[in-house]
């Protein structure tokens, strides 16, 4: 398939008023700690990168992308994958999102965006999937200001922190850009403008990046988040943005459309996503994980199994709950819940005790839990009241009542990763 650039909202002038671009959320994970950046979940009235209302497996994904094509008032043209976290952190969910894409829209542009850490051992494959079009996030290219900019970055397990980190990144980043080109995909370089930080060594970037065949560079100003270390920094004003753009633009084309997407930006770039498009995206992510799978149960945190009334983190025992021929709930068994301590590890090891079950629900879950066990194949529902009426709503595709007290969770965060709303840590994850 030949690569139309004229397609693509974010490469072309002219397409981002005519084409619809939709982002898929599969990519909860990052592998990078940026100082201006919290990944928030459910904010459906901000537009920054890192933001989503909810994640979606790759099953979930194309049945999204499918109902998407009827609610849109523009042609989709690109189906992209940038985040809520990094692809290449969840490198095997982003690669499956993007082959079942691919074979259910032959005709689709593929279009990833990355912090370019892990972006080099899947360039083959992507290439192989005609990807044509990969952003990779370059804020300096000078390691002792890198080092300013990032807490840590973590490659496989292993934790770097200051100037070490920053030249790792850096190195990961040359070498997956030098890939990309080497497979003909056109290459977009984002930069995050930050003032007092990079402002005067965007340009340096710029030409190291033409050097190495880039084929668009976006400067992006920094949108400063509450609660990060550059949140009390300021936005670069337009000058500011005009002057770094003019100097980068003496070396590499500049996109000065871009719209700071979220991640599950769906439509017209520019538009917040409207009703209908949050709907659709909460209803695939109440669909089966993976329906392929024969997994007849679901699981329960509850104090005498019947009622709702456990966070997860402090379960013990979890019950586990049938439907019968006649739609009616029994419990089977109770299971023991891993002991707390252990990071992923315990999540990881909860899955797997639940393989047979389609879901399991809670009073309150944090994010990490909910993303792990995703990965697992295991949807973590938040819910109050009898477990009857939430096992009713899940199995009948609805959304279980959920406890008031939910929303106020995103703020705190404990050691078993307890409410752990947003990514501003140090790294070392949620116990």
């Amino acid at each position: 398939m030949a690569i139309d650039l004229n397609r693509h909202p974010c490469f072309s002038p002219d397409a981002h008023r005519r084409f619809a671009r939709v982002h898929l959320p599969v990519a909860p994970d990052c592998n990078v700690g940026c100082n201006f950046c919290n990944r928030k979940f459910d904010c459906a009235n901000e537009s920054r990168p890192g933001v989503c209302s909810t994640l979606l497996a790759p099953y979930q994904a194309v049945s999204y992308l499918k109902r998407l094509g009827d609610l849109l008032e523009a042609p989709i043209s690109v189906v992209g994958i940038a985040g809520p976290g990094d692809p290449f952190a969840n490198a095997e969910a982003t690669m499956e999102t993007l082959r079942r894409v691919r074979e259910e829209f032959p005709d689709m542009l593929l279009c990833v965006a990355t912090n370019g850490l892990g972006l080099a051992p899947h360039v083959a494959e992507l290439a192989d999937l005609n990807t044509g079009h990969v952003t990779v996030t370059v804020n300096a290219i000078d390691p002792e200001i890198g080092a300013a900019i990032y807490r840590f970055v973590r490659l496989n397990r292993q934790l770097y922190r200051g100037i070490g980190a920053a030249e790792l990144l850096l190195a990961r980043q040359l070498e997956g850009i030098r890939a990309l080109k080497r497979s003909n995909m056109t290459v977009k370089i984002n930069t995050i403008v930050i003032p007092g930080v990079n402002d005067h060594h965007v340009e340096v970037v710029a030409r190291r990046m033409a050097e190495l065949g880039a084929d668009v560079h976006n400067c992006i100003p920094l949108y400063p988040v509450s609660g990060t270390p550059f949140g009390k920094l300021w936005e670069p004003d337009a000058a500011m943005m005009a002057g770094v753009r003019a100097a980068s633009g003496r070396a590499i084309p500049q996109m000065t459309h871009c719209a700071r997407c979220r991640a599950d930006a769906a439509g017209v770039l520019g538009e917040d996503n409207h009703e209908l498009v949050r709907q659709v995206l909460e209803d695939a992510a109440r669909l089966p994980l993976a329906p392929e799978e024969d997994r007849p149960y679901t699981a329960v945190s509850s104090l005498e199994g019947f009622l709702v009334n456990q966070h997860l983190g402090e379960a013990e025992q979890l019950w586990i709950f049938s439907r019968d021929d006649d739609g009616q709930f029994h419990p089977v068994e109770t299971r023991s819940a891993p002991l707390p301590g252990g990071g992923d590890d315990r999540w990881e090891e909860l899955g797997k005790r639940l393989a047979d079950c389609r879901a399991l629900i809670c009073s309150s879950a944090g994010q990490r839990p909910k993303m792990v066990l995703a990965r697992e194949g295991v949807r973590v529902l938040v819910a109050e009241g009898l477990i009857e009426e939430a096992l009713d709503a899940v199995y009948g595709g609805r959304k279980p009542r959920m406890p008031a007290r939910v929303m106020r969770s995103e703020a705190g965060c404990d050691s078993d990763g307890v409410g752990c709303g947003g990514c501003t840590g140090s790294g070392t994850g949620c116990g």
